[in-house]
């Protein structure tokens, strides 16, 4: 009898842990947790802020890497920024609020596109992880960018230009009840991303809490990588 998806629902994967190093000499840990079979894509997470608690174990990210693969082909690629630490062990280095951060993105999609060779690789960054992804994450070979919750707090006009200038794919998926940046603020500070998406979900909040968000960003996600996925299981 099928049994509905719980927050600890852990879905069959090829999980393996891993250690990066930085160009600047930090060394990062993370975890891969890929599909057994009908690759479709994947995704490198950036976390959000550390000095709030973010990290790589955030509770969507570590639901990605729990269901996805399984769910929807998507190998999910989880890592902690310097300084931040989560059961999955800690990271070396110092928060530097996303400016020394560009060495870690960099080096990720580097450990993504080279080591692991990765395919129709897209960037998903959650709170403080959407300005890494706005700054930093702007390798050629990322198909584009998906954003939850994004509060534009270090992002500048620039970066945005850049992106609409570049014309890749930029999504966001924006709480209606953020603490940050609600939808409609959204639409006036994206402005100058002229090819940006915004997607409101009525009634949640920045952290996407509860079983009903948690399937919407997953399945947001699906949409955009693995369309022919959809719906995702409610119940296995």
């Amino acid at each position: 009898m099928l049994q509905p998806v719980r927050p600890s629902t852990a879905l069959p994967a090829i999980r393996n842990p891993f250690t990066v190093l930085t160009a600047d000499g930090e060394s990062l840990i993370g975890e891969t947790s890929e599909p057994l079979s009908d690759y479709q894509g994947a995704i490198l997470c950036l976390h959000p802020l550390p000095t709030a608690g973010g990290m790589m174990d955030s509770h969507i990210f570590k639901k990605a890497a729990n269901r996805l693969p399984a769910m929807a082909g998507i190998a999910v690629i989880r890592f902690n920024t310097r300084g931040t630490s989560s059961e999955s062990g800690a990271s070396t280095g110092i928060f530097d609020n996303g400016d020394a951060e560009r060495f870690d993105v960099d080096a990720m999609l580097t450990y993504c596109l080279d080591s692991l060779d990765l395919k129709n690789l897209w960037v998903v960054g959650w709170s403080f992880g959407t300005d890494l992804a706005l700054r930093h994450a702007k390798d050629k070979r990322v198909k584009g960018l998906i954003l939850l919750s994004p509060p534009l707090r270090t992002s500048a006009v620039s970066d945005l230009e850049y992106w609409s200038q570049d014309g890749r794919p930029v999504i966001a998926v924006v709480p209606e009840l953020d603490d940050y940046l609600k939808p409609e603020e959204a639409v006036i500070k994206f402005a100058p991303l002229k090819q940006i998406s915004i997607i409101p979900v009525r009634g949640a909040k920045h952290l996407w809490v509860g079983e009903p968000s948690v399937n919407r960003v997953l399945s947001e996600i699906t949409k955009i990588i693995a369309p022919g996925k959809l719906p995702l299981p409610t119940k296995i």
